[in-house]
């Protein structure tokens, strides 16, 4: 990601001293790594998945579908390049750029018409990222045959994620305990992070709201309800519930965290290789410097198999 900083202003900053320097770039440094934050978690989470699956398609508008939206993927999207392909991904429909979206509706409208060979079970792809992406967590957890990281998950199921259909019903506690039960039979003997989308969280701190039980730490005088997070015990140990904007409406993710890691030679850094803490560039056809972030990273698991994808979720309103 790249962030330019004009010579006026940056020379104008630096009158003020170190800290009014500081203070003038701040923004930007903050800006560019939220931005690069939001990118790098929406890759681990659906790394060679796509952003979502088209439901229909009107004009220049194209309808996502509930099961594939996730908020966070669209908050903010105004200006973001997509190219939309086919559900198999062989064949590009175009490239488009987003021009507002509405997030009651899960419309997304672009600068140009949509052309008719976009169809419903299409995928939205960030621009340049088909084919270019490590593969997420829930490409990793529905693998079921072929290769992954070069082992062949159909010959070693202990390597192959587990899949629990939802059965197109709300998520719920039973359902997260029958779930933790598919990764329980391959060794799964520890705690989980279940991340599930916001409506999910919800619909589950209702259903805590139900099965609540009050002792004699009751008061009649204030009543103190909601929940920050979730836990509870299973067959497993402490299953700990968190929401998570990325994660899309129709999907949940049962994660032993000890079988993750993040691999790769850097994480999100300003620094230029060979160049010590020397940030800024200049450019040479402008008069200006320019910030470049990067990262070189990837998501890996040691055991998939001890690992849940939840699919299939339909949330009450």
């Amino acid at each position: 990601m790249r962030s330019l900083l004009g010579y006026v202003a940056a020379s104008r900053a630096a009158l003020g001293g170190q800290k009014a320097f500081m203070d003038a770039t701040k923004f930007l440094v903050a800006n560019m790594l939220r931005s690069m934050a939001k990118k790098l978690e929406i890759e681990m989470l659906y790394g060679q998945m796509g952003y979502a699956s088209v439901a229909s398609v009107s004009g220049a508008d194209i309808t996502i579908t509930t099961a594939e939206w996730a908020p966070g993927i669209w908050a903010g999207a105004e200006g973001m390049p997509i190219e939309i392909r086919n559900a198999a991904g062989s064949a590009s429909r175009g490239e488009f750029v987003v021009s507002s979206v509405n997030m009651d509706t899960r419309v997304v409208t672009l600068t140009s018409t949509v052309p008719g060979t976009v169809i419903a079970g299409d995928v939205v792809w960030h621009k340049g990222a088909y084919g270019n992406e490590f593969p997420g967590v829930h490409k990793i957890l529905s693998t079921s045959s072929g290769t992954l990281f070069n082992i062949d998950v159909g010959q070693f199921n202990l390597f192959r994620g587990n899949v629990y259909s939802a059965s197109a019903a709300a998520l719920s506690f039973t359902k997260l305990n029958q779930a933790a039960a598919r990764a329980v039979e391959k060794g799964l003997d520890g705690p989980v992070l279940a991340l599930v989308n916001p409506r999910a969280w919800a619909n589950m701190l209702s259903d805590q709201a139900a099965l609540r039980r009050y002792d004699s730490s009751y008061s009649s005088a204030e009543a103190k309800q909601g929940s920050e997070k979730l836990t509870f015990h299973s067959q497993n140990g402490v299953i700990e519930i968190e929401p998570s904007i990325y994660v899309k409406e129709g999907y949940a993710y049962l994660l032993s965290l000890d079988d993750w890691m993040r691999v790769g030679s850097t994480d999100l850094t300003f620094k230029r290789p060979g160049q010590g803490e020397e940030f800024f560039r200049d450019l040479e056809n402008s008069a200006a410097y320019e910030l470049r972030l990067y990262s070189d990273q990837a998501v890996f698991c040691m055991a998939p198999g001890r690992n849940v994808l939840i699919s299939s979720i339909v949330n009450s309103a």
